[in-house]
């Protein structure tokens, strides 16, 4: 097998990892630590968002060392630190302690879009392909979180939730860095090794703001992500009553909508690649509008089948940022300009979590349905408003591509 289609594959794994690590707290908060330590789901979801402001605010230090320092070096640190926090976490016994891990994670969950979305799209004409792929794989760990959690937690309690996982991650980084330094033929990726540069032929003032748009979509999109990531174990839990009365049966609710939705990448990176990013963002943010909507106050098998609905088109529009983001950057500053957007959508994200607690609390969750329909519209306004012409990448030649 190609070097290239290797690392390909790690920096998948890495994306499916980065996800799953962040979310094994919110299905352990939904389904058990909050009868094992007396307090409410409102109560204890809040201790995740230290560490949700770790995964927005490192990404900054973590793009400019990739940049500066090793890209392939910073993807060693990740799937080891990821992992070790996550046994470190697995021995808590107080939500202060559960916290301190939590926040370990998201430190280290924090290098890998600034520097693996780097690695994937170096050396690429087409961007949307294969930044579906890698999403793909990303929201296959938010679906597997719910699912390997509730069965974890069924079968051996929450604690090995974080512990067999993270022992696994370990033993993957070093095999990710065993590949790296040992296998010969090593191509650096980071910005110093690079002398060809992407060419952007829109003017300053437009290119100023269209990132400006992609800045702004990002915080509203991140809010949307990571609520709906966050709750729909907790949604999945009142929403379908009698359908899912175990952990492993939310569980496997949870995995399929985010396995079925997940998909939708594909579709929408092919659609970026051969049609107006504009056009494609605007559709999808409207579509969100429509679902979130919908998901007002249905039950049962429709609220089943509306959450697949707005899944699909909350991850349906993961790529068509990357891409934009991709198409703008010059390659010897890409991982600092991953980092950017990234650290915007995570540290807005991060307020998901309160808010959460505080609409769950006072209004339930057809309120955070309607709240999040108002995101979205404001999001489609601003797809809206990027500019009808987009430019042609021509890209960094690399070997180091996926």
């Amino acid at each position: 097998m190609p070097r290239n289609t290797i690392r390909f594959l790690f920096l998948n794994l890495g994306h499916f990892l980065d996800h799953f690590f962040v979310l094994i707290f919110a299905t352990a908060a939904a389904l058990q630590l909050s009868t094992e330590w007396g307090m409410s789901y409102a109560e204890l979801i809040p201790y995740a968002t230290p560490g949700l402001v770790a995964f927005g605010l490192f990404s900054i230090p973590a793009g400019w060392l990739a940049d500066k320092w090793s890209r392939e070096g910073m993807m060693v640190i990740f799937f080891v630190g990821i992992g070790a926090s996550s046994v470190l976490s697995s021995f808590a016994g107080t939500p202060l302690e559960i916290a301190i891990g939590l926040t370990l994670i998201g430190i280290f969950a924090a290098i890998y879009h600034p520097v693996g979305l780097a690695m994937v799209v170096q050396g690429r004409s087409k961007l949307g392909l294969p930044l579906a792929i890698n999403g793909i794989f990303g929201n296959m760990g938010v679906a597997s979180a719910a699912l390997l959690t509730g069965i974890l937690i069924d079968t051996a309690g929450w604690r090995s939730a974080f512990l067999i996982p993270g022992i696994a991650t370990i033993l993957l980084g070093i095999a990710y860095g065993l590949f790296e330094y040992t296998g010969g033929g090593k191509t650096e990726t980071s910005a110093s090794a690079q002398t060809a540069k992407s060419a952007i032929s829109l003017p300053r003032n437009t290119l100023i703001r269209v990132f400006a748009i992609i800045f702004v979509t990002t915080a509203l999109g991140g809010m949307i992500f990571q609520s709906t990531t966050c709750a729909l174990p907790k949604v999945m839990d009142e929403r379908l009553a009698g359908l899912a009365d175990t952990a492993s049966m939310v569980g496997w609710y949870t995995f399929v909508v985010f396995t079925i939705a997940a998909f939708a990448q594909l579709v929408a990176g092919h659609l970026v690649d051969h049609h107006s990013v504009r056009t494609v963002f605007a559709w999808i943010s409207f579509l969100q509008v429509i679902f979130f909507t919908a998901m007002y106050q249905v039950t049962g098998v429709a609220a089943l089948a509306v959450a697949i609905c707005f899944m699909l088109v909350v991850f349906g529009a993961i790529p068509v940022k990357d891409v934009l983001v991709g198409r703008m950057a010059r390659s010897e500053w890409r991982s600092r300009a991953y980092a950017t957007s990234y650290i915007i959508g995570f540290t807005v994200s991060a307020l998901a979590v309160p808010v959460i607690a505080w609409i769950h609390g006072g209004w339930g969750f057809g309120m955070l349905f309607i709240v999040l329909a108002v995101i979205a519209l404001l999001i489609t306004v601003g797809a809206l408003l990027l500019p009808k012409s987009e430019p042609a990448l021509q890209p960094a030649t690399s070997s180091a591509s996926g």
